[in-house]
């Protein structure tokens, strides 16, 4: 088969698909951004990133949608008039909008989107954190007109894949039927219990397992991701464990959600809130590190929070519970699916700051208490989510299949 990849930062969740497909004797190719630096598994054509749509006010996605999805047909055009290319199979992420006018350009293709999330005006993400959210009326028209592009690719496709189930729950329900639920998947023999992992932080000193270790993580550090909540829960967790050592991973951008006014970025904010009140020698902002020294703070920390808004699920958390972590997860339903609260690891309301506290303490406390609950966090992974054994040979059938889970 001849099978197409589109995403502006491939190979984005196509990470160790594209590849396998490659691998079983079809030919694979990726479709992406001229600008993405992300190392391609397979070999990837570019399309020139189209200029700022110039539209703004409610119709400002939209347009930035169509004028990106614009410039991948005008390349996939090209690619069929000069080289006569015509794949069986075109697989996007249908976030950017880029796969909007492919079937235009392949009509005789299978056409799969990656169906990531939906969004609505109330109940889910946008209304969750009153402390950054309002409930006026012209949010919600904007957050409502964000869904225009992402439910045509929803429409034009022939099947659509959520990594999970409550993400494809986001999604309306007369199209719930075309949405097959398979997650990306774990790499779980990477991803394990170590006790002879190291840590070495930038000072120079080597935290090990068994140490009093509080590991946060996030691409960046927002309120998305309750950074807010955790760095407020630390001045307690710090005074009650004078041991505890904090390491949090994360840049200061901005993932989801707006940035703060001022220049400023929200890592500073929350930490001017707290700084007083923290033993700063203590708290070791890392930024974002690479993929091992993740892995090895995983392994040596005795707790990991994680908490997010009714959002998309980050694959941390799973790979967290794989590495036999004691996970503390907020209770917010992306989380309510993978951990079950006294099972495989422990949930706390996410705007409960003195919860929080006083579960990273016990966790902190009482090591032992918590042996049972890590085993059974890395089964959860290992049993449902476990890349080589369950996610990719799905994965595989269901592009294979032109769309059949």
């Amino acid at each position: 088969m001849k099978i197409l990849f589109v995403h502006q930062n491939f190979p984005g969740q196509f990470l160790h698909l594209a590849p396998a497909l490659a691998a079983r004797g079809h030919s694979v190719q990726g479709l992406t951004d001229e600008g993405n630096t992300r190392p391609a598994p397979v070999p990837a054509l570019r399309y020139r990133k189209p200029a700022a749509a110039g539209v703004d006010g409610i119709a400002k996605t939209y347009a930035e949608a169509a004028e990106r999805g614009l410039a991948v047909a005008r390349a996939a055009a090209q690619l069929r008039r000069d080289k006569g290319f015509v794949p069986d199979v075109v697989f996007g992420h249908g976030g950017w909008g880029e796969t909007l006018f492919l079937r235009e350009v392949w009509p005789e293709a299978r056409h799969l989107t990656y169906a990531e999330f939906f969004y609505h005006a109330r109940g889910l993400d946008a209304d969750f954190d009153p402390e950054f959210q309002t409930d006026d009326l012209g949010r919600r028209f904007r957050t409502s007109a964000r869904r225009t592009h992402l439910m045509m690719a929803l429409a034009d496709a022939d099947a659509a894949l959520a990594p999970t189930r409550w993400q494809a729950s986001t999604f309306p329900e007369a199209f719930r039927d075309r949405i097959t639920v398979i997650h990306d998947g774990i790499d779980t023999d990477r991803a394990c219990p170590n006790p002879e992992a190291r840590l070495t932080l930038p000072g120079g000193r080597v935290l090990r397992v068994g140490d009093e270790v509080v590991s946060f993580v996030n691409r960046n550090l927002e309120p998305y991701r309750g950074y807010h909540i955790f760095l407020r829960a630390l001045p307690e967790v710090l005074k009650a464990r004078p041991e505890a050592q904090v390491v949090i991973v994360g840049g200061t951008g901005v993932s989801y959600g707006p940035a703060p006014a001022g220049g400023r970025n929200w890592k500073e904010i929350f930490l001017c809130e707290v700084r007083e009140r923290l033993d700063l020698s203590r708290v070791h902002f890392l930024g974002q590190v690479p993929y091992a020294q993740f892995l090895s703070l995983l392994q040596v920390a005795r707790v990991h929070a994680y908490l997010t808004y009714p959002f998309v699920l980050s694959w941390s958390l799973l790979e967290a519970m794989s590495a036999g972590g004691l996970v503390i997860g907020s209770r917010t339903p992306p989380v309510e699916e993978m951990i079950r609260d006294g099972e495989n690891g422990r949930l706390v309301d996410f705007f409960d700051v003195s919860g929080w506290s006083a579960a990273l303490i016990e966790a902190l406390a009482n090591p032992g208490a918590g042996a049972a609950l890590r085993a059974a966090a890395r089964r959860t992974v290992v049993e449902g989510y476990d890349l080589k054994r369950h996610s990719l040979p799905r994965l595989i059938s269901f592009v294979e299949g032109g769309g059949a889970g």
